[in-house]
């Protein structure tokens, strides 16, 4: 009997457990569907607009920065100075636009198995060398000009610049990400200083200014220094020196570290090109197949080379948001919704940043002195559906539909589905132009 009545309690928890972890699904599922909803109500795109940052940030609350649910930035690192240690609840793919550095995270979980000979405290200029000491860490990674840098959601990291000029990085943030679960807000937690906020850098409404103003705050600021003084078992005062929010002090490494491509991945080798033409330029992919981390993210990016006049087929995106980032030249864009109306029509130029939501149709012509650009992609695997080219949408259709939809003749449907079988999505541009 004793033993039956066991079985009947297993099965009664293993079954109260599953039920619970169903209604836990369920109500997951519940909440990104009325996320879902609510990034769809915001996606009633009329008009999209290339546009450059005011100081280092991008009006976050532009209606194609809503639509898309990203944060887009733009940060430049003086030499020797240090970006200061911060964390964000969205994951974040960095673009480096120029120089070079030295990229730091702090993985939860993960031991300091990395030495290096340091002083007793960071050096600052013109202070006096302490003794030195053996210091632990997890490893440093370098980062140069072309790298796409992952940084997940929640992890602590810090850069800084060893180089002899600026360290220029262009950022985006998946704020609709579900790592975060916070609101649509782009917002750092500050370990150390804090970032002054200008008045003149701040944009939109009062309330938006405001939320900006939260942005970027040293977290130990609003702590009990009494508390924390215990909680690291350090004298107060030390602990009132990092609340200050003073500027970023300098510090010089005095040896480097092995470094690896486990959260960075250099875009801009041309031997390295997954799509290549001669005569219209190449296409850099770095997805979830070439840095894991973006499994974990599920964001990518791709950096394409577009020589002069040279076209981006047409397509859209079917699981994924782009934003572009004009590092070079410049090209005349397209971009067309749902009720076919151009949402954007106009030339864009280096340094200028637009978003192309996703299933949009948008295709892009390289000006006279070529064009370059960085994409980044609000999914580890985005997947393409051009209309031209060997892997086009017309070209997986017969001919007699083409005819019957455009009405046309059978040997202008045959043109349509064939004339650019043999490119990709990279066009080349025409030895003559119809008028």
């Amino acid at each position: 009997m004793a033993k039956v009545f066991s079985l009947i309690s297993i099965f009664f928890l293993v079954s109260t457990a599953a039920a619970a972890h169903t209604y836990q699904r369920g109500e997951q599922q519940t909440q990104q569907q009325v996320r879902r909803q609510q990034d769809a109500r915001q996606c009633r795109i009329q008009q999209l607009t290339a546009s450059q940052p005011n100081q280092q940030l991008w009006n976050e609350f532009e209606d194609q920065f809503q639509c898309a649910g990203v944060a887009p930035m733009r940060s430049v690192i003086q030499p020797n100075c240090l970006s200061l240690p911060n964390f964000s609840p969205s994951p974040r793919l960095v673009y480096i636009q120029q120089g070079q550095g030295l990229l730091g995270l702090s993985q939860p979980g993960c031991a300091e198995t990395y030495h290096s000979s340091q002083q007793t405290g960071l050096r600052r200029e013109g202070s006096q060398q302490a003794g030195r000491q053996r210091d632990q860490h997890q490893k440093i990674h370098r980062i140069r000009k072309g790298d796409i840098v992952a940084l997940p959601a929640g992890v602590a990291h810090w850069c800084y610049n060893d180089g002899n000029e600026e360290l220029v990085a262009v950022s985006v943030t998946d704020l609709n990400n579900n790592a975060n679960q916070l609101e649509q807000k782009f917002r750092s937690f500050y370990l150390a200083g804090g970032q002054p906020q200008r008045s003149s850098s701040l944009q939109g409404s009062p309330r938006q200014q405001q939320k900006q103003r939260e942005t970027f705050q040293n977290v130990f600021r609003a702590f009990n220094k009494n508390l924390m003084a215990e909680a690291f078992n350090i004298p107060v005062e030390v602990v009132r020196r990092m609340v200050r929010g003073e500027e970023m002090r300098m510090i010089r490494p005095e040896e480097e570290q092995e470094y690896d491509q486990s959260r960075r991945y250099n875009n801009d080798n041309p031997r390295e090109a997954d799509v290549y033409s001669r005569q219209a330029g190449r296409i850099n992919i770095v997805n979830s197949q070439k840095l894991q981390i973006l499994n974990y993210m599920d964001m990518s990016a791709d950096k394409q080379n577009r020589y002069p006049n040279a076209m981006h087929a047409p397509q859209w995106t079917m699981n994924a948001h782009s934003i572009f980032y004009v590092t070079r030249g410049e090209a005349h864009v397209q971009v067309v919704g749902s009720n076919g109306q151009t949402v954007l029509d106009n030339r864009v130029n280096q340094g200028d940043l637009f978003v192309v939501p996703q299933h949009f149709v948008s295709t892009i012509r390289a000006g006279n002195n070529g064009f370059e650009y960085v994409a980044f992609k609000t999914s580890g695997q985005p997947m393409k559906s051009p209309l031209v080219g060997y892997t086009s949408a017309f070209k997986a259709m017969p001919i007699q539909v083409l005819a019957n939809s455009f009405q046309i003749s059978t040997q202008e449907a045959q043109n349509l589905k064939y004339n650019r079988e043999h490119h990709t999505m990279l066009l080349p541009p025409r030895a003559v132009r119809s008028s």
